[in-house]
């Protein structure tokens, strides 16, 4: 067994360490939602009406995007018929997207709901889009030979951001 070596993940860990109780308390997606004019470095794609696009900070393939309602919310079954569908219309532009400016093989789809089945931010539901390419395997864990395609977040947020601004 190969390992997916994603470095830039441990300041993502050991961000838990240091902030300990308060880490809960704290709502990354929220304080993107609320810290207007400040899209490019809290890597925010789109805002749409009822949703949030933004890159992953701490990716584990390149295009990681994070879709979330724009209400802090942790519970699947409390979102509003508006926010699905606003959030499954955000994951069918963006694979398109993502189609265009990385070209990947596939792409995993998913939502971690509760503490238990490892959501790192429970209080707000969010959903993963993972672009994935020959190679890496599988979505958490690698089996066999890994392939990592390695660019920079800053450089594939202005790509993908120049693609969801003609979008509007």
């Amino acid at each position: 067994m190969e390992f997916l070596w994603s470095p830039w993940r441990s300041t993502y860990i050991d961000s838990f360490k240091s902030q300990g109780a308060n880490k809960e308390e704290t709502c990354f997606i929220c304080e993107g939602i609320q810290s207007a004019g400040e899209d490019s470095q809290r890597l925010i794609l789109q805002r749409r009406d009822h949703c949030v696009i933004m890159m992953n900070k701490y990716p584990y393939t390149t295009g990681h995007l994070l879709i979330a309602p724009l209400r802090h919310i942790g519970d699947y079954t409390e979102l509003s018929n508006d926010e699905l569908l606003d959030i499954l219309k955000a994951v069918r532009d963006s694979i398109s997207i993502i189609d265009k400016v990385l070209s990947p093989q596939g792409y995993n789809m998913g939502v971690n709901i509760g503490k238990a089945a490892g959501a790192g931010l429970p209080g707000h539901i969010h959903f993963h889009l993972v672009p994935r390419w020959s190679g890496d395997k599988n979505f958490m864990s690698v089996i066999g030979e890994t392939n990592i395609i390695s660019f920079s977040n800053e450089d594939i947020y202005k790509k993908l951001k120049e693609c969801y601004d003609k979008i509007g």
